[in-house]
């Protein structure tokens, strides 16, 4: 696996193998030594497993992010929330098991992450980031011809965007829709735990996770977020301080029934690469609740959520996206903020301010 894996790491210009360890004991003792920028970890390893690394990394104060690739994950979404809750930034299933051979078939999330997450703790050491990537594309492209450390966008949608005109003015906040992927995990951590407590206007989440890791990561945002987190299910009812997290593998969707606004989930096809999709739960939202929607894109390679985050935007309803140096990815804020959709960029640290007071003002 560590053969395999390296071989990904090494054909991916910009990126390159500092070490390998085959446990948590000989890894601890190479990390002063090699100084990474990223750290690839397994959580099944002889004598000290990935969370006892964790733990011994949190104790002696390494600051280096840790992307877990493990085929526990599948198995164990609980260990995998603790792995991230004990500082790990993301992870990657192993597509079969613990020896799998066809590992080249995760290459451009991996390739993503170690390009996102590497770069961003490279930046914070003072260090330049040389890769150029387009984080817009579908799959991960290096771009030859780029500046280096900068990040180039898709070819054409830069300046070539027509203005949205809005069809009616703002009018006050009964929704915020929130798309975020790459660097999710972090980053919604960081809004949720500083959400106003007396916020009363529903939250719908889409976060890029696999199937059966979403109930767990909305138990795990519940415990430091004021208000009620869960993973979403059919009928759930759109209530004022209640957070709903699309379950993995189904989009999510707000619909009227009734006379109330509930969650609708369905097996659609994938949409912008994804399912769940950014792009399908704000239109839904848009159609719903016109003006009266807030729409939040977030850290995350590809483009999903950008176009229609237009649509929330053309309704009259509001939009944010997070900054490009806040991002860990900055792919779909990027292509959004480009297609003129995003009418004012936010760095994380401010984003949940931002929503409380968006959301809570008069209009």
């Amino acid at each position: 696996m560590r053969n395999l894996i390296g071989r990904m790491i090494e054909a991916t210009p910009g990126l390159v193998i500092a070490e390998k360890a085959m446990n948590g004991v000989f890894a601890l003792q190479k990390i002063p030594r090699v100084n990474p920028d990223i750290i690839v970890l397994d959580l099944e390893m002889p004598e000290m497993n990935g969370i006892e690394f964790l733990k011994e990394r949190k104790k002696l104060g390494i600051t280096i992010p840790v992307v877990i690739l493990s085929s526990i994950a599948a198995r164990g979404a609980e260990i995998t929330m603790e792995a991230l809750s004990l500082g790990a930034s993301d992870f990657i299933q192993k597509p079969s098991g613990s020896v799998s051979e066809d590992i080249h078939t995760v290459k451009d999330t991996l390739v993503g992450m170690l390009l996102g997450y590497g770069g961003q703790y490279r930046r914070s050491q003072g260090r330049k980031v040389v890769p150029a990537i387009d984080f817009t594309a579908k799959t991960i492209t290096p771009l030859t011809s780029a500046k280096p450390g900068s990040i180039s966008s898709i070819l054409g949608v830069s300046g070539s965007a027509k203005p949205l005109v809005p069809v009616r003015k703002p009018a006050k906040t009964e929704i915020v829709a929130i798309g975020i992927s790459t660097g999710g995990p972090d980053a919604l951590r960081i809004v949720f735990a500083n959400l106003d407590k007396d916020l009363k206007v529903p939250i719908v989440v889409v976060q890029h996770m696999p199937q059966g890791f979403t109930n767990e990561f909305a138990k795990s945002l519940d415990r430091l977020c004021p208000l009620d987190v869960k993973e979403a299910e059919d009928g759930d009812a759109i209530l004022p301080g209640r957070i709903l997290i699309a379950q993995g593998n189904k989009h999510l969707e707000v619909e009227r029934r009734n006379g109330a606004v509930v969650a609708h989930l369905s097996d659609a096809p994938l949409v912008s690469g994804h399912r769940p999709s950014a792009d399908v739960l704000f239109a839904s939202v848009a159609l719903v609740y016109q003006n009266h929607a807030l729409g939040v894109i977030m850290t995350g390679m590809g483009r999903d959520g950008a176009a229609q985050l237009g649509t929330i935007y053309k309704e009259g309803g509001m939009t944010l996206g997070q900054d490009e140096t806040s991002a860990v990815v900055y792919g779909m804020p990027r292509v959004a903020f480009e297609l003129g959709h995003v009418q004012e960029q936010v760095s994380l640290e401010k984003m949940a301010r931002r929503i409380c007071d968006v959301a809570k003002a008069q209009r």
